[in-house]
């Protein structure tokens, strides 16, 4: 039988509309698994259907994660979010580690699921983490763009069995500090946290690459996308 993955979706502010990026999509199509974009919502109802449904969650990428999820002050320089995906995205994760069901996090999905859990965000590397990797790079995002360092004894090493690997980079924001409830599986060139996963569970992590980008040339992005769905 084909396993059922939630897809949480983006949202267009000036057109109100969902929308999605089909790598997101794609990378689980190509796993035999089934993707389903969810509905933007905050009915308890609706998504606890989905929970009922979906064996595992991809929390993609998009809106900056809002300071008031993890008490900050909202900064000039923090770009806009969605205060209903938040707290969808929230009662997702949340129920969904309760359920030990499997999920990944790209990009904003790393970043909530630390600031979900009690940890930090920079709202700006270019401002509050200067550095001279490009965390922004320009196309194709299908390349490396620095090196990551894995962690021994860490599930992101169990998939990959090596020690360190490429990765592309597009986001301005990224982990400060790290969630209690979280181990870090990689880190960058300059000391950001790129990889981290929830002891005690069969699969809840996180990375700040973008394995949607890469999957069709990357063997590193099919084994964590392969991973992911054998899990659910």
């Amino acid at each position: 039988m084909r396993k059922i993955i939630g897809v949480i979706p983006l949202y267009d502010d000036e057109k109100e509309s969902y929308w999605m990026l089909p790598g997101y999509m794609k990378i689980l199509e190509a796993e035999n698994a089934i993707p389903l974009m969810l509905p933007l919502t905050s009915k308890t109802e609706e998504l606890e259907y989905f929970l009922e449904i979906c064996g595992g969650f991809l929390l993609t990428g998009g809106h900056d994660v809002s300071p008031a999820v993890y008490n900050a002050e909202r900064k000039p320089w923090c770009g806009p979010s969605c205060e209903l995906r938040d707290e969808m995205e929230r009662y997702i994760l949340n129920n969904a580690v309760e359920l030990d069901k499997s999920v990944l996090g790209i990009c904003r999905g790393i970043q909530f699921m630390n600031a979900c859990y009690g940890g930090t965000l920079y709202q700006d590397l270019a401002i509050e983490h200067s550095s001279i990797i490009d965390h922004h790079m320009r196309p194709p995002y299908n390349r490396a763009a620095h090196q990551v360092t894995i962690q021994k004894d860490t599930p992101l090493h169990d998939i990959l069995g090596k020690e360190q690997m490429g990765v592309n980079s597009y986001h301005h924001q990224a982990i400060k500090k790290l969630s209690p409830d979280f181990k870090v599986m990689a880190t960058s060139e300059d000391g950001l946290i790129e990889g981290i996963y929830l002891p005690s569970h069969k699969f809840i992590m996180g990375v700040q690459w973008h394995p949607e980008f890469s999957y069709e040339t990357d063997e590193n992005s099919r084994k964590l996308i392969k991973a992911f769905v054998f899990s659910v």
